[in-house]
């Protein structure tokens, strides 16, 4: 008996000892939040019906004839986003698996109460054009899936950056877009790809909203959590050339970061504006989970939406 409780005691000992070495073993993802909740941060998603009667061309600008839009199918999908059903869900994504939601109402969000017109064989394939970070938070693999159960659609989703996904629609390939950039939303809607639904007012259906939040590694060298303001932020590590991964293919995230820059570097779209600044600054030119994947790897700074990041690091850095 003496012998067998020196051994448990033993394995006691060695427990307790290495406990400390599992608590203070260092997390899977080193980015953190470094400027949060600004006002120049605000990051606001509208939902836009495509015209069936718009100006379609090709990628290289000739006109497209025979285009299909399932206008009745996308204002179904729009009008339920906009429903009770729709919002409750869209103002709880996140709040179990992070403590807080990923995505907020705005105030004056449109909204519908009326019936939503279930599938038939011609309109149950809906065509969404969206945006990676709409798809890497997440929220419309939890959204879809209830709505199609229950009204009998199939959603198939195309993803990219703002400008490529409002593009898509352009070209006659989406039925209804869910982007987060104004001016490039306002330029669709000019040029006639949007279209009024019998239930609302205007085009462009403008109903939720988040943040962008500027993160960097944990060292944080160029002191951005220490910054002023998000735009002291970026003025920082320019000045210092710490390195920065931009998404750099038009998206609404790369147009905010755009914005960000102090004006007198001059950085735009155009590769020529950045072409001094390559041993700091990377133009990706790719989805958002991408590109948080490499600024984990490079230490670097980079501009996302919240959603998304959370996303991030609840996957320990893995984006599919």
């Amino acid at each position: 008996m003496k012998k067998v409780l020196t051994l448990v005691l033993a394995l006691i000992m060695t427990f307790a000892l290495c406990v400390p070495a599992f608590a203070d073993e260092a997390p899977a993802v080193d980015l953190g939040i470094l400027k949060e909740a600004d006002d120049a941060m605000i990051n606001n998603y509208t939902l836009i019906a495509v015209n069936p009667e718009a100006p379609f061309t090709d990628a290289d600008g000739k006109a497209v004839e025979d285009v299909a839009i399932n206008t009745a199918g996308a204002e179904a999908l729009i009008c339920w986003m906009l429903s009770e059903e729709g919002m409750e869900l869209e103002a709880n994504y996140g709040v179990e698996d992070f403590g807080d939601a990923l995505f907020y109402l705005k105030d004056n969000a449109p909204k519908f109460d009326g019936e939503i017109a279930k599938a038939t064989e011609e309109t149950k394939v809906i065509r969404l054009s969206t945006t990676t970070s709409v798809k890497d938070s997440g929220l419309l693999g939890y959204m879809l899936p209830v709505f199609e159960e229950e009204y009998g659609y199939t959603v198939e989703v195309q993803s990219a950056g703002t400008g490529k996904a409002i593009a898509a629609a352009q070209y006659g390939n989406a039925d209804l877009i869910l982007v987060h950039a104004k001016a490039k939303e306002e330029a669709f809607v000019e040029e006639g790809f949007g279209y009024v639904l019998p239930a609302f007012d205007a085009e462009r259906l403008t109903f939720m909203y988040n943040y962008f939040v500027l993160c960097g590694p944990s060292v944080d060298p160029a002191g951005v959590k220490d910054a002023e303001d998000v735009m002291a932020a970026f003025k920082a590590i320019a000045d210092g050339k710490f390195a920065f991964v931009s998404r750099g293919d038009g998206s609404g995230t790369h147009t905010k970061e755009l914005a960000l820059w102090p004006a007198e570097l001059g950085i735009t779209e155009d590769a020529a504006s950045f072409a001094d600044f390559t041993e700091w600054y990377t133009s990706a030119n790719a989805g958002m989970g991408a590109c948080l994947v490499m600024a984990e790897q490079m230490g670097a700074y980079i501009l996302t939406d919240k959603a998304t990041f959370l996303t991030f690091v609840a996957n320990n850095g893995i984006m599919e």
